[in-house]
């Protein structure tokens, strides 16, 4: 917990101002796939608008068109949420949410989009497809754009006899989106996406590609969205088929109840677009050559799938973080943090004002709860023990809330600010909120980085004045991250005298050997 909140004012300053290869796969226009504002062309002419779907029946059926009249399934809207407050009301309500129209032409592809008629520091429009009998939050502006047909979602399509693939590749037909279907000879022009997407960790696993795991595939052709959760191993499918070349992206909301983001104004989970591709579905190997922002948000997603994964009494013994966990992965920072701010902890302290300023109200709206800066650490396995350090904090957290967490953090504000070293001297008042915190993180990120990658024992924070290397002696003799945890979930542990105390009143057949850790460390 490096630093931890004192470097939002720097960061939030900064944000005011068929395998493929993401950094140079063309797009459906030609172009190439970035991580920059989202450019659109013309409004193009959907497909599954209602009235379209109806002239498409009419011309392949037109004696069944008139005693089958369609009706909408679904709807296309939009959100203007004013708050994060309101855009939480929407993700509740289980809807998919871009934040960019679906029915225009694509000139440049991005990872995010800002509706120009909406002022840079509000949320943008929130586009959608929803059931035609969906209840509108009525303290939410909306509007509905059209109603639309999708077969998939009406029950007498299954029983009618009737070729909806044929009707809908019709439909883009009349609506002048040929271009976009597949031929209609190939194998493959109706398909469900499926595929597998990868990582290469060039220190596990013999450097093998392994599964980028539980990141969601979203794809869309129009108002037509499926998706789906990669599994443990990267391997995902969809349920619907497709008969043109749906627009892929990676969206790291993970099925472990974790997201990463942001890409620019409130977004929870960032986006990796992988432009429109065949409906087979695309497969995808990262590596260390691959475009950064993606690589890196692949490997925090990797480092925390598989820390939840082994947040269980059978493996760790350790509690995992609070569920809707926010991370943000910050490419121009050094420090890290675990402010847990999207879990209430001391987002409204004086000293965060004192600290930020006016920029302190940006924290309050975006309220991460972990940050980790990549700016110094390049690698797959740098990017993993900064991550885990922050995990620990997080499962710590956990079990002690925001009565531990808020004089925490005003420990290391107070330090940071006075001494410019976030940790300080270990003298300040509330000290040993610091130091069993840090020996936590400190602690069991080095274990878990030699469990995943061998060798020596790294004997990550050792120059600090608070001693990880107490708990890593214990937990060789004996004493382990089970017992220790335990410990660190006593609402009295608050300092190095209580951690030891209660160690020993925990496992009292190790008292000799925790004694003489605390002594050896000159604790």
């Amino acid at each position: 917990m490096k630093r931890i909140f004192f470097t939002f004012g720097t960061v939030l300053l900064a944000l005011s101002c068929e395998h493929v290869d993401i950094d140079s796969t063309p797009g459906q226009y030609g172009v190439v796939v970035t991580h920059d504002e989202i450019i659109l062309g013309r409004q193009l002419e959907d497909p599954f608008k209602t009235e379209n779907m109806s002239k498409a029946l009419q011309a392949l059926y037109p004696t069944r068109a008139e005693r089958l009249p369609l009706e909408n399934t679904d709807l296309y809207v939009r959100f203007l949420p004013r708050n994060e407050k309101e855009f939480d009301i929407l993700k509740s309500l289980g809807i998919d949410l871009l934040d960019h129209p679906v029915d225009y032409e694509i000139l440049k592809e991005g990872d995010w989009y800002h509706d120009p008629a909406i002022e840079n520091q509000d949320i943008t429009w929130q586009y959608a497809v929803v059931p035609k009998d969906f209840d509108f939050p009525e303290s939410i502006e909306y509007q509905i754009l059209h109603g639309c047909y999708l077969a998939s979602n009406d029950e007498q399509t299954k029983a009618d006899g009737l070729d909806w693939d044929a009707i809908e590749r019709k439909a883009f037909e009349l609506t002048g989106n040929a271009e976009m279907l597949q031929d209609a000879t190939k194998a493959s022009s109706k398909a469900a996406p499926q595929g597998r997407i990868t990582i290469c960790d060039p220190g596990y696993a013999g450097g093998k590609p392994i599964g980028v795991s539980g990141v969601t595939v979203s794809c869309n052709a129009f108002v037509k969205f499926a998706k789906a959760y990669t599994d443990r191993d990267g391997y995902y499918s969809m349920d619907k088929k497709f008969s043109s070349n749906p627009r892929y992206r990676l969206v790291f909301k993970n099925e472990k109840d974790f997201c990463i983001g942001f890409n620019f104004i409130l977004v929870p989970a960032s986006v990796s677009t992988l432009g429109k591709m065949g409906p087979e579905g695309v497969s995808l190997e990262v590596t260390g050559d691959s475009e950064e922002k993606l690589y890196r948000r692949c490997v925090v997603n990797n480092a925390t799938y598989d820390y939840i994964l082994r947040c269980n009494d059978k493996d760790m013994g350790v509690t995992p973080p609070p569920g809707d966990l926010r991370i943000w992965i910050l490419p121009f920072m050094e420090e890290s943090s675990c402010a847990m701010l999207h879990h209430g902890a001391f987002v409204s302290e004086p000293l965060v004002a004192a600290a930020l300023g006016h920029y302190a109200f940006l924290a309050k709206l975006f309220s991460p709860d972990i940050t980790v800066g990549v700016s110094d650490n390049g690698s797959y396995s740098e990017i993993y023990a900064e991550t885990v350090h922050e995990l620990a904090h997080s499962s710590h957290y956990s079990v002690v809330g925001n009565d531990f967490w808020n004089p925490y953090i005003k420990y290391i504000l107070t330090a940071f600010t006075s001494s410019g070293d976030a940790y300080g001297t270990g003298a300040e008042e509330g000290y040993g909120y610091c130091e069993v915190g840090e020996m936590w993180a400190y602690y069991l990120s080095s274990i878990l980085y030699k469990e995943r990658y061998g060798g020596t024992l790294r004997d990550f924070g050792a120059d600090n004045w608070f001693k990880p290397q107490i708990l890593r002696y214990m937990d060789q003799r004996g004493v382990g991250r089970d017992v220790i945890f335990k410990a660190l979930s006593q609402k009295e542990v608050v300092d190095i005298v209580s951690l030891r105390s209660t160690l020993i009143r925990l496992a009292p057949a190790k008292k000799t050997m925790i004694e003489q850790a605390f002594a050896l460390y000159g604790k």
